[in-house]
């Protein structure tokens, strides 16, 4: 058993482990992983870069790597930051030959992490919750690239606010979680909400993007000053009509040849807006 300073590694080396069969849940695509992750109160997060952004949280709760991990540098230093302020952390060394049956990362070094979900995803909505300020709103947007990317634009404008309606990638799977890169540690997140329940409990107006639409997004500059509801919609359709009869919708001007963008860099040029607005 391999000792870490005052601490020790468990050590696992067969397959059938209990540990790994669990990590293997956690990491399930579609609404069997997240099924999995909502029962359990955890999700898996993956890679250095990634670990280092919970260094320090007691939310990150276990930590797994192996012998090739432990002589990485950064590694080892994520992993003494870490057991100075969250002692009690579990420490987990993998057998290097197991290592490919949960990592989903190639030639990246071993480091893994199980972290507690926030209490904004495991309680149900009450009736007393009022969000004020700016939000973030995603509506049936499935490639998780895409929302992991306005995740980390949304925390890099200082929002700090993200609700994802019913329909969406899951916020807390492996991909998004990965294409965030950190960005979820830096927002209170939200997800599987009605259009009824982010009327119900949204306190500023809602700014629907649209190809299509009758403001111009740099027209906005006085609107811009105060707290809105970004809403961004699938990549195909864009945002439903039953939310676009709730807000304003506002356009991105456009080279003629060019009929829409992708819906995380149309985020990124209206939240950048907001914050330079704000800045300004």
């Amino acid at each position: 058993m391999t000792q870490f300073g005052a601490t020790q590694f468990e050590m696992i080396s067969s397959k059938d482990n209990p540990l790994l069969k669990q990590i293997r849940l956690l990491q399930a695509v579609g609404s069997k992983g997240h099924k999995h992750r909502l029962a359990n109160a955890q999700a898996v997060i993956e890679g250095v870069h990634l670990l280092q952004t919970w260094v320090g949280d007691a939310s990150l709760t276990t930590l797994l790597t192996s012998a090739a991990g432990l002589v990485n540098t950064e590694v080892g230093k994520a992993i003494e930051r870490h057991l100075v302020l969250c002692p009690q952390t579990r420490l987990v060394e993998l057998d290097e030959e197991l290592w490919p049956l949960i990592s989903e990362l190639a030639n990246a070094p071993h480091f893994l992490g199980l972290i507690q979900l926030p209490n904004s995803i495991l309680q149900p909505i009450t009736e007393e919750l009022k969000i004020s300020g700016d939000v973030v709103v995603l509506e049936g947007i499935q490639d998780a690239g895409n929302v992991g990317s306005i995740l980390r634009t949304a925390a890099a404008t200082g929002v700090k606010t993200v609700i994802a309606l019913s329909g969406c990638a899951h916020l807390w799977s492996s991909k998004v979680l990965r294409a965030a890169m950190g960005a979820h540690h830096q927002l209170t997140l939200y997800e599987d909400w009605t259009p009824s329940e982010l009327i119900a409990h949204i306190e500023a107006p809602l700014l629907i993007t649209a190809a299509q639409g009758k403001t111009d997004l740099y027209t906005l500059q006085a609107q811009l000053k105060n707290p809105v509801v970004w809403v961004f919609g699938n990549e195909g359709h864009g945002v439903t009509a039953a939310l676009r009869s709730q807000g304003q919708v506002v356009s991105i001007p456009l080279n003629q040849r060019v009929e829409s963008l992708n819906v995380a860099t149309a985020a990124a040029v209206c939240l950048f807006e907001t914050f330079r607005v704000r800045s300004g």
